[in-house]
């Protein structure tokens, strides 16, 4: 499975400048998410979307990465355009996974078990949700809930579509986790700390 991630937002909320490259722990965000796809067992080629608020971004990729790793120009003008186009650019026919550049605590394994939950889905995309409780433990205040059966989910910024098909409306699976790696995305300068504080712990406990 390939991935495209999305690195072509402005990322005002957290005033940092272009949000894939501002440095976590001396690291960029942006490198968290492409390590962890890296070292996935499912993942084969990554593609980075960038738009022209994010032209670090794009050199960031292209330096530290090289020719194994591609940015995709997009317009910049809205998310689904840009992710529409960043597949069919990179001429990708199969599933792929769609996932955010500020989400520095996901990991190889979990990035694993959501593709295995896609394959053992019978949808041909699946969009992945936290519960808001989660979001109000880990102290998140989500910009987006979905009421989904009578339960208010979060999107986590991950979703799995068929290359085919990503100009049409996909039958999808809500896949639900219950996860602080999964829910703690970077909005805010609060956003970062937690993410900071929980990374240190990670690191000293292992």
């Amino acid at each position: 499975m390939d991935a495209v991630i999305m690195a072509g937002g402005q990322g005002l909320r957290l005033g940092m400048g272009e949000k894939p490259c501002v440095e976590l722990l001396g690291k960029p965000l942006i490198s968290y998410v492409i390590d962890s796809l890296e070292r996935s067992s499912y993942i084969d080629r990554i593609f980075v979307a960038v738009s022209p608020s994010t032209p670090a971004t794009e050199e960031l990729v292209n330096e530290k990465y090289g020719d194994h790793i591609q940015a995709i120009k997009t317009n910049g003008d809205n998310y689904v355009g840009d992710m529409v186009y960043a597949v069919e650019s990179s001429n990708i026919r199969e599933p792929v996974m769609i996932i955010m550049s500020d989400l520095p605590m996901v990991t190889p394994k979990l990035i694993d078990s959501i593709i295995e939950a896609y394959q053992d889905c019978d949808s041909s995309s699946m969009s992945v949700f936290v519960p808001i409780s989660l979001c109000k433990k880990v102290g998140i205040r989500p910009d987006t809930v979905f009421n989904w059966e009578g339960n208010l989910i979060v999107p986590a910024g991950i979703n799995i579509l068929d290359g085919k098909f990503i100009n049409e409306e996909q039958e999808y699976h809500n896949y639900m986790l219950d996860d602080p790696e999964v829910a703690l995305n970077i909005n805010t300068i609060d956003d970062m700390k937690r993410c900071e504080d929980l990374l240190m712990k990670n690191l000293f406990s292992n």
